[in-house]
């Protein structure tokens, strides 16, 4: 049903306000009528009015609490109650809808017109919905506004509560609080609250390249020492408690659902497809894609096949320069040659100028000496047990120093950070070129470098998108880390900050990671990774009685165990099935990439698709050198007291 400037997208009929407080109702205190969901002029109203009048929707009004502070439309004898704890056969809300002046229906109190009930209210008015106690005759809900007063409760004669918090759903996120697992809290998708759970409760020290540093070592003993302070940090920002409330206290056991009723974690996906990768494009297949000037035809179906196999081999140190964004996919041949020209002489330009930097410069130079020695640290200690970078001379490790020092001349604000030299270390061992593989690496950190920041924001909006992600998908599995104080996903910390390069054997990283490079089927897939992961392992978590300390553990040791066809399998079943919802959430389907991100002036820990790169902020002041932030220590745990001071 459309209008001009409205769309009614929900409509029930059967929905009954009970005018009397009597425990059992008679025929004259019941008021039939028609719930809708309707948009109207960017607005978005929950309208109800009586049958006679239900089918006048262009008359829909917005009806507030009166300004003067008093109850609109009440009297002393008109029977009120709390809606924090009314008892099951309450029925009349403490504010009356303001009336619609119509004509008094025949057979009805003058005083007390049905169509005086009809009321209207945006759905940004709502602050919570409370549902009635299973096992009643028909199931009611009681809606409470943002100025503290509740619209008359809604008696669903004929069913129908389910569907319509779907539908409240595509526009609200709807949490069960914490205090009251009949009570859901109302807040839009665009809400800050999941941001500002971080800034509040500091997740993040306030040296974050130490936290970066620990994570990388040992992501299972700093889980625990970093994090245990904000255990269930997302959950409150999900589910946000009343003022006063203990953050501590568990949540209540879930009632037993009414018949037709669910508890709200967003939406309900259909069956997940199944899918199959292929195999990886060859040599001749790329070749029957270049054009008579050098020039790649058909790039789209080249980037598909790309999604869905991956590269072979030798193909890898062409195609990754077109990945990483070094050369144009319109390019021709000689355009490419002439790029790469210009690109290697500004490369060593930028290599002279720490090149030529003395000793006694350097000694009056403490941010460049920090980052030589974290660089040199960092290097002796990247992927030694591949045989490109095996050995105490081997000139691989000659070619990770300078490209990450050229990289801080290239990139003054963010220099360098550790776990730089883990996205390097696969780039330079296919390309195996030095001008080369630093301009892939910058096209691999304009993608990443939000990552690195001081400040840590995108690793936070990536863990809250993640867990956004996750909530939808699997709201059991979710439930369960929550239950067990592992419900921050602050485990998959280091999977999201070098985008899974410790957790598989290097040569599945240059699948993954190619794979990934495509943007397909959307922008953060990796963040379906992390979730694919998790989905794998979801029956060992719960079905093994782990604890928070198990969690971890066992998430801790997947290292190097996952099989990354399987992963990517499944991640892009995961997507699929999204996709594929008609009622996904808009803050997941900006995570997706479906719908445009929200507006500037609403924040929102999805604003704009992963990666997330927030406005750089001023550089800070050079660290003294023997306060830089420390290396990692490759892929074993190293005891904290080996670790420099760096945790201190």
């Amino acid at each position: 049903m459309e209008g001009a400037g409205y769309r009614v997208v929900f409509e029930k009929g059967g929905v009954y306000l009970h005018t009397s407080a009597k425990k059992y109702q008679d025929r004259d205190s019941l008021i039939a009528g028609v719930i809708r969901v309707v948009e109207k002029d960017n607005d978005v109203l929950l309208h109800w009015a009586p049958v006679e009048e239900a089918g006048d929707s262009t008359q829909i009004i917005f009806s507030k609490k009166d300004s003067s502070g008093g109850d609109s439309c009440t009297s002393e004898e008109e029977p009120t109650f709390d809606p924090g704890y009314e008892p099951d056969w309450a029925v009349i809300s403490t504010v009356r809808p303001q009336p619609r002046h119509s004509e008094p229906t025949r057979g009805a109190e003058p005083s007390s017109p049905p169509g005086s009930w009809a009321f209207s209210v945006s759905l940004g008015e709502l602050k919570s919905i409370r549902r009635s106690k299973p096992g009643l005759s028909w199931a009611y809900l009681v809606l409470v506004t943002q100025a503290g007063g509740s619209l008359p409760a809604l008696h669903f004669h004929r069913g129908g509560t389910r569907a319509l918090l779907r539908v409240l759903s595509r526009y609200l996120l709807l949490a069960s609080s914490p205090q009251d697992s009949r009570l859901y809290l109302v807040f839009p998708h665009d809400s800050s609250a999941l941001s500002n759970s971080f800034h509040h409760l500091q997740l993040f020290d306030q040296d974050s390249s130490n936290v970066v540093s620990r994570f990388l070592q040992d992501p299972y003993s700093t889980t625990f020492s970093s994090f245990s302070r904000v255990t269930n940090f997302f959950r409150g920002a999900l589910q946000p408690q009343p003022e006063g409330a203990s953050s501590d206290l568990p949540p209540p056991p879930d009632d037993e659902p009414e018949p037709g009723f669910e508890v709200i974690s967003c939406v309900e996906l259909g069956p997940r497809p199944t899918v199959e990768r292929g195999p990886p494009v060859t040599e001749e297949e790329w070749t029957r894609h270049v054009g008579p000037e050098g020039r790649l035809q058909q790039v789209p179906e080249l980037k598909n096949r790309i999604f869905s196999g991956g590269l072979s081999p030798g193909l890898r140190r062409e195609a990754w320069k077109f990945l990483l964004g070094y050369l144009s996919w319109e390019g021709t041949a000689e355009e490419h040659k002439a790029h790469v020209r210009k690109k290697t002489d500004e490369y060593f330009r930028m290599k002279l100028q720490w090149k030529s930097v003395s000793p006694e410069q350097e000694r009056r130079n403490s941010l460049l000496h920090g980052y030589r020695s974290l660089i040199e640290r960092d290097v002796s200690r990247t992927d030694r047990n591949n045989k490109f970078y095996e050995g105490p001379e081997n000139p691989g490790l000659g070619l990770l120093n300078d490209i990450l020092l050229t990289y801080c001349m290239y990139h003054f604000d963010l220099g360098y950070v550790q776990g730089m030299s883990d996205l390097l270390s696969p780039i330079l061992y296919v390309i195996q070129n030095e001008v080369d593989a630093f301009w892939c690496f910058c096209g691999f950190m304009e993608l990443v470098q939000g990552n690195f920041e001081e400040s840590q924001e995108t690793m936070k909006r990536q863990l809250g998108c993640l867990l956004l992600l996750l909530r939808v998908l699997d709201p059991p599995l979710c439930d369960f880390l929550d239950s067990q104080d592992s419900g921050s996903l602050c485990f998959c910390f280091r999977w999201l900050l070098i985008w899974f390069k410790r957790e598989f054997p290097f040569l599945d990283v240059l699948r993954l990671w190619e794979v990934l490079w495509t943007g397909l089927p959307g922008p953060n897939l990796h963040l379906l990774v992390a979730c694919a992961i998790l989905d794998m392992e979801r029956d060992t978590l719960m079905l093994s009685g782990f604890g928070s300390n198990e969690i971890l553990k066992h998430i801790n040791e997947l290292t190097m165990k996952l099989s990354v066809e399987d992963v990517l399998t499944r991640a892009e079943a995961l997507h699929r099935q999204l996709t594929a919802c008609p009622e996904l959430p808009h803050n997941v389907q900006e995570i997706l990439g479906l719908a445009p991100p929200a507006e500037p002036h609403s924040p929102s820990p999805t604003a704009s698709p992963l990666p997330l790169s927030p406005t750089r902020a001023p550089p800070s002041p050079p660290p003294p050198a023997d306060t830089a932030p420390q290396p990692d220590s490759s892929l074993e745990i190293l005891p904290e007291e080996e670790d420099d001071g760096a945790d201190s």
